[in-house]
């Protein structure tokens, strides 16, 4: 099973919110093997990534995956190497034959086509969060978003 996360890069975290991640994960991953996909930029990122440590601590079946939209050298050196750190392991989709500044763009749709879950916090309807969960809608897939959101 994949989860991937997705949300805005400014965010507010609350015990509300860890809760709710937590017990989403337990009822949909419980004791099974999963992967997270995580993106690692932004404040919503980060704290799912804390979220999903808290849960793999009870869950060891659970696996970080940091998926990066870049693989340069010099990106590597300055942003991989501490991601190597705190993920299980660092994934990079095959993006060469697309332009650089929209890398963000196809990483998060490999993200989502990848899930079977997307857990979001998108509270608005702008931005690179809403771009991703509007593209995980058209593809079908399951959203659970924390934030009170209607289209």
């Amino acid at each position: 099973m994949i989860i991937s996360f997705c949300g805005h890069s400014k965010f507010h975290k609350t015990e509300e919110y860890e809760k709710k991640i937590l017990s989403f994960l337990e009822e949909k991953v419980g004791n099974n093997s999963a992967d997270m996909y995580l993106g690692g930029y932004g404040d919503f990122d980060e704290f799912a990534y804390q979220c999903c440590k808290k849960y793999q601590e009870k869950h060891p079946l659970v696996s970080l995956v940091f998926v990066t939209p870049y693989l340069s050298v010099e990106y590597q050196r300055n942003h991989l190497e501490h991601q190597k750190e705190r993920y299980d392991s660092i994934l990079y989709p095959e993006l060469e034959s697309k332009p650089p500044r929209f890398a963000i763009i196809y990483r998060n749709r490999y993200m989502v086509d990848h899930a079977d879950f997307v857990v979001a916090f998108v509270a608005h309807n702008w931005g690179g969060a809403y771009t991703t969960y509007k593209y995980a809608k058209r593809k079908n897939k399951p959203i659970y978003n924390l934030a009170r959101f209607e289209e």
